[in-house]
């Protein structure tokens, strides 16, 4: 089944359809849907890139650090809060002396996935995270960034050492293991997000439409059922709470474990 065309999509194919249908054409790639060659999750990260570009950049402007404002210190949170969880926080914590070099990429990381967990609280909108795609190119991205990490740490063979456990006599049982525990973080990072970010997306879409359909349905029984209209305007709320709370949950989920990898791999040995 096809999928709905956002307002969005329509405006990003208009500006930029002809030369992505040109790219996919000299790549030999077939567009499933030649009038919108970019789909709607693209289009949402598009979006959500030129946002925050936006943001930062009026934000950057308007940094102080004798007279902070609101908003900056809102979004200092998300590098250090009193509670320890921040991008910079962890990274003290796990990482260490020097962590702070890992965060320009983690943190950034961070951000676009709460970002597009987000989105879709804005009507017409959807979370591109619950799109597989989206999740496995944000894993990939961190799957290579700490592996280069720990080559830049170490060296190719210090790295290659890592996976080798801390017992040589073993190291022919622990190698395959390594292997395959590190491959297998590319999967657990994108069903995770993926998975996550799709049920809630879809909870918030079906819950809407039945409470919408009862008010609609019960008010054609008899000019009292018009009392239930505060039915759907109650349980849309809580399902939009609750959807935030997901998604800055698994924001912070893949912030700390990408902070994790990465003090794994460039942990000194003692």
């Amino acid at each position: 089944m096809a999928e709905d065309i956002l307002g969005i999509t329509k405006l990003v194919n208009a500006l930029l359809g002809k030369p992505a249908l040109a790219l996919l054409s000299a790549l030999h790639i077939h567009s499933s849907n030649p009038e919108y060659p970019i789909p709607n999750h693209i289009a949402m990260e598009l979006l959500v890139f030129v946002l925050a570009i936006v943001f930062f950049s009026w934000l950057k402007g308007r940094l102080s650090v004798e007279n902070p404002s609101g908003i900056q210190q809102s979004m200092e949170l998300l590098l250090r809060n009193p509670i320890g969880v921040g991008a910079q926080d962890l990274l003290d914590d796990l990482v260490g002396h020097g962590g702070e070099k890992y965060l320009p990429m983690l943190g950034s990381i961070g951000i676009f996935v709460l970002l597009c967990n987000l989105i879709s609280v804005i009507p017409g909108f959807t979370s591109p995270t619950a799109t597989s795609s989206v999740p496995l190119g944000c894993a990939a991205t961190v799957f290579l960034y700490y592996n280069l990490a720990g080559i830049r740490k170490k060296g190719p063979l210090g790295h290659a050492k890592h996976f080798l456990g801390p017992v040589w006599w073993l190291s022919w049982l622990m190698l395959p293991i390594e292997l395959v525990s590190n491959a297998s973080r590319l999967l657990s990072l994108t069903v995770r997000l993926w998975v996550n970010m799709l049920v809630s997306e879809l909870l918030y879409t079906l819950f809407l439409g039945l409470t919408v359909a009862l008010f609609v349905f019960v008010g054609k029984l008899n000019a009292f059922g018009y009392a239930t209209g505060v039915v759907p305007l109650l349980i849309p709320p809580i399902f939009i709470l609750l959807h935030i709370f997901v998604a800055i949950l698994q924001a912070f989920v893949f912030t700390i474990l990408p902070v994790m990898y990465v003090s794994a791999v460039v942990a000194d040995e003692h």
